[in-house]
């Protein structure tokens, strides 16, 4: 044998990317041409670390879009709180003006109810309704249902041969909600 013997080597094609079933000849002399199995183990070795490192990259890529998702449904979910705590807010600032024109209409003497101008005013308390159901706000429903501590606030019993006990049988406060979010409990007389 001659001091240069031909040796089988896998060597990078791409920019340092091993591709299995690469070959190419080199010359190299007898003293120190590696073991092929060596070289081959030497290889296997590059191959497993670069898996292993491509597959920490792949996770940590993908913890970083989990937490990025989690971020924005966070701060998605935050707007929406705000923009409830704000719409609560004003309807809560609202609802006396309401109570003001209910309590009014129920005392109008009846030659002002068939005025023009009143119209006009009934008109207004219209308006302001349809403002408060377009914010998706509504009366609770009182009269007739079982007390639901949640949504009604007791400051009457009293016994009634109309209603079985622990009905509302009147409601002396309208209440209102958004959605599922009591805004003021109803404050209701209760069959004893």
């Amino acid at each position: 044998m001659s001091k240069e013997q031909n040796v089988e080597e896998t060597i990078p094609q791409d920019e340092g990317e091993i591709m299995e079933g690469d070959v190419v000849e080199t010359a190299v002399s007898s003293e120190e041409a590696p073991d092929k199995e060596a070289v081959e183990l030497t290889c296997e070795e590059l191959l497993i670390a670069a898996q292993e490192e491509a597959a920490k990259n792949l996770d940590g890529w993908m913890r970083a879009q989990a937490e990025f998702a989690n971020a924005r449904k966070r701060m998605d979910k935050q707007r929406v709180d705000i923009q409830i705590r704000a719409t609560t807010d004003m309807v809560t600032r609202l609802l006396p003006v309401v109570d003001d024109f209910n309590r009014a209409f129920e005392n109008v003497p009846d030659a002002i109810s068939k005025d023009g101008w009143f119209e006009g005013i009934e008109m207004v308390n219209r308006k302001m309704i349809g403002i408060l159901e377009s914010l998706n706000v509504k009366a609770i429903e009182a009269v007739g249902q079982e007390f639901d501590p949640n949504c009604h606030e007791a400051i009457m019993q009293e016994e009634s041969d109309e209603y079985e006990s622990g009905i509302v049988i009147e409601e002396l406060q309208k209440g209102y909600k958004i959605g599922d979010r009591i805004i003021r409990p109803s404050l209701v007389k209760v069959a004893a």
